[in-house]
C-alpha cells in the first residue's frame, strides 16, 4: 500500500510550486539551479519527497524568499495556534490553504495576474460580479450532477 504524503510536506511543496510559477520558472530551471532533475523538483512539489533543511535553504535563496515563507498557512501551524490561543504574525491566516491551492494552479495564477493588471476599480468590481454570477449559475448544476 502506498503511503500518503505528510500534509506539511505537501504544503511546503505547494508553496515551492506557487513561488516558482509566480516567478515564471520551469521545474527544469529550478532543478538546474539546485543540481537536481526536474523529476526531483516534481516530487518535492507534490510532497512525495520531503525537503531537508539545507535543501529548503537552497530553494529559498533560489526563489528569493525566506525559508519561513514555505510554512505560512501550514496545517500544523494553524492547529498549534488554535491550541495556544495566540497568533504569530505571518504564520497562519484563516482560509489561506484554499488560496495557496488556487494560486498553485495555472488557471489561478493566470486569473490573478490578469486581474491585478485591471486598473479601473469599477471594472474590477464588474469582473468580480461576473465571476460570482457564473459561480452561482454553476452551483445548481453541480448539485444536480451529484444527485
Amino acid at each position: 500500500m502506498k503511503k500518503a504524503p505528510n500534509p506539511i510536506d505537501k504544503h511546503v511543496g505547494s508553496r515551492v510550486r506557487m513561488r516558482r510559477v509566480l516567478l515564471g520558472m520551469s521545474q527544469e530551471k529550478l532543478g538546474e539551479a539546485l543540481s537536481l532533475t526536474f523529476q526531483q523538483v516534481q516530487k518535492y512539489e507534490k510532497g512525495t519527497n520531503r525537503i531537508g533543511a539545507s535543501r529548503l535553504q537552497q530553494i529559498s535563496k533560489t526563489l528569493d524568499v525566506s525559508p519561513g515563507y514555505f510554512f505560512e498557512g501550514a496545517p500544523a501551524f494553524e492547529e498549534q495556534l488554535g491550541a495556544a490561543g495566540t497568533m504569530a504574525v505571518g504564520v497562519a491566516e484563516t482560509g489561506s490553504s484554499y488560496v495557496v491551492d488556487f494560486l498553485s494552479t495555472a488557471e489561478g495564477l493566470l486569473l490573478n495576474r490578469a486581474f491585478v493588471r485591471i486598473r479601473n476599480p469599477k471594472l474590477r468590481k464588474r469582473v468580480i460580479d461576473l465571476v460570482s454570477a457564473m459561480a452561482d449559475d454553476e452551483a445548481p448544476a453541480a448539485s444536480a450532477e451529484r444527485a
